[in-house]
């Protein structure tokens, strides 16, 4: 295929679970293709619309949202939505003409490809977990590949389609190598001074954000840094928190963030990472090797963060912290991984052994191939 013949649609967010996956398959497809034209679609006013553009992709949007589980006004607008939807989405394809769409799940992810099916056009889906979203198990029957990052995937999609590529991770993320001074530097961190990372997801979590706020003092007292991701909503109770519980606020021992843009500084810079237990959050920490407390969220769907931090757990590859408990334990667990070394260091060596490489790679290669057989080359 002549590279500027190759036209790829990427569609789904909501989350960083759904975009981050996302732009790696993009950064994936252009260093395979470098003049390849790469098109996303998301939903308005989610995060997609400022992260994607971010990373230099192009982005439109859809007047989407997700249906609510439980009983809400809002869901009588939801069928409204859907159809409008499809209607944009089916002038965005109809304009862009894409050799292949794919799905990565997400609100906007639903309507463009059951146009993109309609149209007869290759769908490609990713899927980030073990349990999969209602919109690709729909979709699964119509689509030419399933990426999938766990085994036993066949209670869900057909068997003949999946191919177990591992999740996408962001190259830029992962490459801690040699950066640990310049992590010091950017967050403003005391050499010699043990850092713990927090990170509750791309929209920070509720239940972390307050047991960490609990436990601010005994965790001064542990004698470390923090670099705690709040997420935009909490950000300005947690540092009123400090101020209020900490005896020298201005020293520069906690780092409040609604987003850390630069996650491989991050990840360079911690000696222990606070997470919740999200498939992409699991894939990251394998990748880095860094000794984590795994905070499942305990509303995912079959309680699939849980499993996920469990089997962690059980090949002394992570800490598991149940969220309830959260508040009662973590100021005592973090005291007594900082003051263990050995312990963390089997941690960071048995995390690894979960790290699935080039899976972004991987997925583009599918990509590709599909395109080209499309197009006849």
């Amino acid at each position: 295929m002549v590279a500027n013949e190759l036209k790829i649609l990427i569609s789904g967010g909501g989350t960083g679970g759904h975009i981050f996956p996302a732009i790696a398959i993009a950064d994936a497809l252009r260093n395979t293709v470098p003049d390849c034209d790469i098109l996303f679609v998301g939903a308005l006013g989610k995060m997609e619309m400022e992260k994607v553009p971010q990373a230099g992709y192009p982005i439109k949007g859809l007047r989407i949202s997700a249906f609510q589980r439980r009983l809400s006004l809002k869901n009588l607008s939801f069928p409204f939505k859907v159809v409008f939807s499809m209607v944009k989405a089916y002038k965005i394809i109809t304009s862009f003409k894409p050799d292949v769409v794919v799905g990565v799940g997400g609100f906007a992810s639903g309507p463009t490809l059951k146009v993109a099916v309609n149209r007869r056009i290759p769908v490609v889906i990713q899927e980030q977990n073990s349990y999969p979203g209602i919109t690709n198990r729909l979709l699964a029957k119509h689509a030419e590949r399933i990426c999938v990052a766990y085994d036993g995937m066949e209670k869900w999609f057909p068997a003949g389609k999946i191919l177990k590529t591992g999740n996408p991770v962001r190259e830029n993320v992962i490459n801690i190598q040699n950066k640990k001074d310049e992590a010091f530097r950017y967050f403003e961190l005391e050499s010699g001074k043990p850092v713990v990372l927090i990170v509750g997801g791309s929209q920070g979590a509720l239940s972390i954000n307050q047991a960490l706020s609990y436990n601010l003092k005994d965790l001064e007292q542990c004698g470390v840094q923090m670099i705690w991701q709040t997420g935009k909503l909490f950000a300005d109770k947690a540092k009123s928190a400090i101020q209020e519980k900490i005896a020298n606020p201005r020293d520069k021992d906690f780092h409040v963030h609604e987003f850390i843009t630069r996650m491989d500084l991050a990840y360079a810079a911690a000696d222990l990472v606070i997470s919740r237990a999200g498939a992409i959050a699991i894939s990251e920490l394998s990748a880095v090797q860094k000794p984590s407390i795994l905070i499942p969220y305990p509303a995912a769907a079959e309680d699939h963060q849980a499993k996920n931090a469990k089997a962690l757990a059980d090949k002394q590859a992570a800490i598991f912290l149940a969220d309830s408990e959260a508040k009662i334990k973590i100021a005592t667990i973090v005291k007594s991984l900082i003051e263990d070394e050995e312990k963390r260091d089997t941690l960071s060596k048995n995390i690894g052994e979960f790290a699935v490489h080039n899976s972004a790679q991987k997925i583009a290669e599918q990509i590709i191939k599909i395109a080209s057989k499309r197009n006849g080359v």
